[in-house]
C-alpha cells in the first residue's frame, strides 16, 4: 500500500525555505552603490580631474579627506542611533542623497563645493554601508559563509563597474560626464537594491546568568593599533593609486588597474573567510597585510604596466580580507563594542592618511605610496605581535537570542569558538 504524498495545502507539507540569493543580490547591489561607486569612483575620475578641471594633487587629497570625514559621521550615526541602521527609509533616502551628490559635482567648478559634496557623499556612503552589512549579518547569520561573502564582493564590482566605466569615457568624453555616468550607474544598482530588508529589531532576550568576559585587553589593543594603521595605508592606495598608476604609464592603464582592484576584491572576502578553516585569524591577518604593502609599494619601486597590473591584483584581493579579519578577530576575543572602537579607529586612520601624505603630493605620487607601505608594514608588526600567546580556544556561550531561530529557545550550551565568524567588511571599509 502507497503512502499517499501531502497535498502542498496540507499541514503535513514542509514549509519551504525561501532562496537567499535575492537578498545576497541587493545587499551586493547596495554595497556597489554605497562603496564601489557613490565612495570609491573618485579614485577612477582624479586624474581626469587634474588635468581637465585645474585640480591641484594638494586640493585632490582634501577632497578625500572630505569624504572620508562624512564617512566617520555617517558610521558613528550608525553606532549612536542603532534605529538608523534598521530602517528602510534610511536606506533608501541615503541611496537618493549619494546619486545626487554625484550628478551635482560637475555643477561646480569651486573646491568649496565639491568638499561639501564630498562630505555629504560620504556620509551617505556610511549609512548605505552599515545598512547593508547589518541586514546581511541578520539574514543570512544561519546561512553558509560564502553567501554573505558573495554580498560583501558588491564592493568589489562597484568598483570594477565604475573603473570599466571611466576607462570607455576617458578617450570621447570629460570629468564631467564620468561624474554623470557614474551617477546614472549609481542610481541603476539603488534600484536593485530598492527592497532590500534591513535588520529586524532585536527581540528582548530571556535573561541568562552572567558570566565574567575574558580579559582579552592586551591583544584588543595590539589589534587596534594595527587595524588604525591599515586605515591610514590602505586609503592612500584607494584614493591615488590610479593617479600614480597614470604618472608612468600608457593612459589605459591606470583605471585598467582600478578594474583590476574591484575584480580581484570580488571572490576576495569569501576567499579569506574559507582560509580562515585552515589557520588562525592572526596568522591571516599577518600575510595579509604583508601582501597589501608590497602590492601598494610596487608601483613606485618598480615601473611597467605588469608591476601596476601585478599592484593592482594584490591590493584588491587583501583590503576587503583584511577588514574581515580584523573584525572577526575582534569578536573571537569577546571585547566590549569590539566593531564600534575597531570602526572608530579605521575612520580615524582613512582621515590621517590623505592628510599625511599632502606634503609628498608636490613631487608626485611615488613618496605617498612609499610611506603608506611602511605605515602598512607597521599595522603588520602589530599583527605579528598580536600571534603571541593569542587565546585561539576561547570558551564562548551562545545567547539566547543568537539560537532561538534554530533551537526552539532552548538554552544554549557553551560551546569553543574554534570556528571562523562570518564578519562583514568594516563600515569604514
Amino acid at each position: 500500500m502507497s503512502t499517499p504524498i501531502p497535498s502542498p495545502d496540507s499541514p503535513d507539507s514542509p514549509t519551504p525555505v525561501p532562496s537567499p540569493w535575492p537578498h545576497v543580490l541587493r545587499a551586493a547591489a547596495a554595497l556597489a552603490a554605497g562603496m564601489g561607486v557613490g565612495r570609491f569612483v573618485y579614485t577612477a575620475i582624479l586624474p581626469l580631474m587634474h588635468a581637465q578641471a585645474g585640480l591641484s594633487a594638494a586640493a585632490g587629497a582634501d577632497l578625500a579627506t572630505a569624504n572620508y570625514v562624512g564617512y566617520l559621521v555617517g558610521a558613528l550615526a550608525g553606532i549612536l542611533a542603532p534605529a538608523l541602521v534598521r530602517s528602510r527609509a534610511v536606506l533608501r533616502g541615503s541611496l537618493l542623497v549619494l546619486t545626487a551628490t554625484l550628478a551635482a559635482m560637475p555643477l561646480t567648478h569651486g573646491v568649496g563645493g565639491w568638499l561639501v559634496l564630498r562630505l555629504v557623499a560620504g556620509a551617505a556612503s556610511a549609512l548605505v554601508f552599515v545598512v547593508a552589512v547589518s541586514s546581511v549579518l541578520h539574514h543570512l547569520r544561519e546561512r553558509p559563509p560564502h553567501l554573505p561573502g558573495s554580498a560583501f564582493g558588491g564592493v568589489g564590482t562597484g568598483i570594477a563597474l565604475s573603473g570599466l566605466l571611466v576607462l570607455a569615457l576617458r578617450s570621447v568624453a570629460d570629468w564631467r560626464a564620468a561624474w554623470w555616468a557614474s551617477a546614472a550607474l549609481t542610481a541603476v544598482l539603488a534600484g536593485a537594491a530598492w527592497n532590500l530588508r534591513p535588520e529586524a529589531a532585536p527581540e528582548a532576550p530571556a535573561a541568562v546568568r552572567a558570566r565574567p568576559r575574558p580579559r582579552t585587553h592586551r591583544w584588543f589593543g595590539t589589534l587596534l593599533v594595527s587595524y588604525s594603521l591599515e586605515g591610514v595605508g590602505y586609503i592612500v592606495a584607494g584614493t591615488f593609486l590610479v593617479a600614480a598608476i597614470g604618472q608612468g604609464s600608457p593612459g589605459w592603464v591606470g583605471n585598467g588597474a582600478w578594474v583590476l582592484v574591484g575584480l580581484a576584491a570580488v571572490p576576495s572576502a569569501a576567499v579569506w573567510a574559507w582560509l580562515g578553516r585552515r589557520w588562525s585569524r592572526p596568522d591571516l591577518l599577518l600575510a595579509a597585510l604583508l601582501v597589501q604593502a608590497v602590492g601598494i609599494a610596487l608601483p613606485a619601486l618598480v615601473g611597467g604596466t605588469a608591476a601596476a597590473l601585478v599592484s593592482a591584483v594584490l591590493f584588491g584581493g587583501t583590503f576587503i580580507g583584511i577588514s574581515t579579519l580584523a573584525l572577526a578577530t575582534g569578536a573571537h576575543l569577546r571585547f566590549p563594542r569590539s566593531v564600534a572602537l575597531l570602526t572608530a579607529g579605521y575612520s580615524v586612520g582613512q582621515i590621517v592618511g590623505p592628510l599625511a601624505v599632502a606634503p609628498l603630493l608636490q613631487h608626485g605620487y611615488r613618496g605617498a605610496l612609499l610611506l603608506a607601505a611602511g605605515v602598512v608594514l607597521v599595522a603588520a608588526s602589530a599583527a605579528a605581535v598580536l600571534r603571541i600567546g593569542f587565546p585561539h580556544h576561547m570558551l564562548v556561550v551562545r545567547h539566547q537570542e543568537d539560537t532561538r531561530h534554530t533551537d526552539g529557545g532552548r538554552r544554549p550550551e557553551p560551546t569553543r569558538d574554534d570556528g571562523p565568524d562570518t564578519v562583514a567588511p568594516h563600515p569604514a571599509g
